[in-house]
């Protein structure tokens, strides 16, 4: 029943935005600039929506008692719903001046339905990745985003309503002003205030957490990561190459949720952030050096321009190895403590095997060595006698 009602909920949300962007392509070249929506960042934005859905029926299918898949699906409807009310409202008001039915119904639900996403993402913050509040000390904060979230949508209703003969103002066409800018500024002051609260409550159970969920979390933090990366280079490069890679991060985001919710293969994530930590280290460091080695040689020394290019792309593949295992080793000791403290035991073993000759003390440190590194539950070491 659970996998039904999730994947009728996924295809409907599915099936609305896919509808949204057949209506934007077939009106791009007769609307506004400000209204079309058939662009490179409109087009991967309404992609990364149909993620959404999509996510939420794999969780709840596989994993019903978890309310974080549920989440997923209540936003993707209301993703659904807001693509598709926005694009058939300028389709039917703008493109045919009105003769369409229900053109300003769906106006009007545009400008208010998608606070039911951003809802979504402030509870998504405060149960993840338990599907629950870690205790019930946090009923609080639950409670304030809640009250903080329905009074916003109502104000955004009556924001909506009174711009009902001009919907598209609070779309971004004109300025907004009096009653509706009130309510606007209203609502977007309670969504900072209930996502702030969110996210804090988010960071101090990351900060209590252990084991399993401490996994989990990492999994949400290191996608989140690289999302406020590729955002902030968004904000000084506006491009359609730093638009694409703003998408996969939100792909790569909702991939980590759900690798974390499923909890497969949760150990990796050490892996994964002490490889990218490493790398982007190591990239870093060679980018600098062969600047400023072709700067030198090119300035200072007064080196032909491709002998310096190429002098300087030697010296820095040299030192790409060395380099490279150096700030492994220094990485793996913060984020991967686990595969530092394995090598160092296996380093110190073998070692230890140099100067030992007799076989009890090898088995021994054998086995002591696999019980550090591997945990196993239970070890056994077979010798073969031979005469």
């Amino acid at each position: 029943m659970a996998r039904w009602v999730a994947g009728c909920a996924a295809a409907g949300s599915v099936a609305l935005i896919g509808a949204g962007l057949v209506l934007a392509y077939v009106d791009w070249q007769r609307v506004p600039a400000s209204l079309n929506n058939w662009t490179v960042s409109g087009v991967s934005g309404q992609l990364i929506n149909m993620a959404v859905p999509v996510t939420g029926f794999v969780l709840a299918s596989r994993r019903p008692e978890n309310r974080i898949g549920w989440l997923f699906l209540v936003a993707g409807l209301g993703l659904g719903l807001s693509g598709f009310s926005n694009a058939y409202a300028v389709h039917a008001l703008i493109v045919h001046h009105g003769i369409l039915p229900a053109g300003r119904l769906f106006a009007w639900l545009a400008n208010w339905v998608w606070v039911i996403a951003v809802a979504m993402l402030g509870f998504f913050f405060l149960l993840f990745p338990t599907g629950q509040l870690r205790s019930r000390r946090w009923r609080p904060a639950a409670w304030f985003a809640g009250i903080a979230y329905a009074i916003t949508t109502v104000s955004l209703l009556i924001a909506a309503s009174s711009q009902w003969a001009h919907p598209f103002v609070l779309s971004g066409q004109e300025s907004s002003d009096g009653l509706s800018g009130v309510f606007s500024g209203v609502a977007t002051v309670l969504i900072s205030a209930a996502l702030l609260v969110s996210v804090a409550v988010l960071v101090v159970r990351f900060a209590q957490s252990s084991g399993e969920e401490r996994l989990q979390l990492k999994w949400c933090a290191a996608a989140a990561l690289v999302l406020a990366a590729v955002f902030v280079a968004s904000i000084w490069v506006n491009s359609a190459a730093v638009n694409i890679l703003q998408s996969l991060a939100f792909i790569c985001l909702w991939t980590a949720i759900a690798t974390a919710v499923l909890k497969y293969r949760l150990y990796e994530i050490d892996r994964i952030i002490s490889r990218t930590v490493a790398y982007a280290i190591v990239t870093g460091s060679l980018v600098g050096v062969y600047a400023g080695l072709v700067l030198l040689a090119t300035h200072i020394l007064s080196v032909h321009t491709p002998v310096a290019v190429a002098a300087s792309t030697l010296a820095a593949a040299a030192l790409f190895s060395p380099l490279r295992g150096r700030v492994q080793q220094v990485v793996d000791r913060r984020f991967n403590r686990a595969r530092y403290d394995a090598d160092q035991t296996i380093a110190a073993f073998a070692a230890s095997l140099k100067d030992t000759v007799d076989l009890d003390s090898v088995r021994n440190g054998l086995a002591t060595a696999v019980h550090q590194t591997l945990e196993p539950a239970h070890l056994s070491l077979w010798i073969s006698q031979q005469d």
